[in-house]
């Protein structure tokens, strides 16, 4: 007797439970307005607001990873190193001169952004060339000429092989390297390093609450945007870039 009660207690509680909450349920679907999830919630809002959040920094075995020392020649023939850019949100692109695709709108997106920061001095850009016994000095300082780039913040970087890919590959971890099968005979990736003024790799987080780490620059700012894509990813840039120098941050 007492387990039937019991049975007719829980079917009592179950018919008010439809009752009362199900219809508010079925009311919050359709309205959009169920949270899918907690977490993915968090990062979009650190994502999104960048006033409210605060970008990542990139670790490598545990640490932050930050730019190492490094001595260039660049396009005017100067000696270049990172004590150069200390102070500076900068960016970092590896390329090279005779690259026949995505180094053609990977550079004209660094010229745009370099308009969105012009006159600024604690802002900087740093293209690294991964084939330097064809982009001399000269070769580089006319690759700069052609796309009337602002040269006060802007060095177009060589020195030797084996530094430019180690620094490439292995500090930055971006891809530098020969492949006689494609045209141009380099292979390399697309994508930006943004560093903060102390020296250290910055991203923002994705929608999953995982750092982007690097930014595609490959894709032509001009091109339609479709939210969240990869099309999007130089106004993201900018974005993030603008966090960092309103920080203000002083170099250690």
């Amino acid at each position: 007797m007492n387990a039937k009660k019991t049975y007719i207690g829980i079917a009592v509680i179950v018919l008010i439970f439809g009752l009362l909450v199900i219809p508010k349920i079925i009311e919050r679907l359709s309205n959009d307005e169920v949270v899918v999830n907690d977490r993915l919630n968090v990062a979009q809002k650190q994502t999104s607001d960048s006033d409210a959040g605060d970008l990542a920094y990139i670790k490598i075995n545990g640490k932050d990873r930050r730019v190492p020392s490094f001595k260039f020649v660049n396009q005017n023939n100067d000696t270049i190193t990172d004590k150069d850019y200390r102070g500076k949100v900068f960016i970092v692109e590896f390329f090279f001169t005779r690259c026949p695709d995505i180094c053609i709108p990977m550079n004209k997106n660094l010229v745009a952004i370099q308009q969105e920061f012009e006159g600024n001095d604690k802002f900087g850009i740093a293209s690294i060339t991964i084939d330097p016994e064809n982009d001399s000095p000269e070769v580089l300082k006319e690759y700069a000429e052609h796309y009337n780039v602002d040269e006060s913040n802007w060095n177009f970087l060589t020195g030797s092989r084996d530094s430019i890919y180690t620094l490439a590959n292995e500090k930055f971890g971006l891809l530098a390297q020969e492949n006689p099968n494609i045209e141009g005979g380099l292979l390399h990736s697309g994508y930006f390093a943004l560093v903060d003024q102390n020296g250290f790799i910055r991203s923002r987080l994705d929608p999953f609450g995982n750092p982007k780490v690097y930014y595609k620059g490959s894709i032509p700012r001009d091109t339609p945007v479709v939210e969240d894509g990869d099309n999007a990813e130089i106004d993201i840039l900018v974005d993030d870039i603008k966090l960092l120098l309103n920080k203000n941050t002083s170099y250690e």
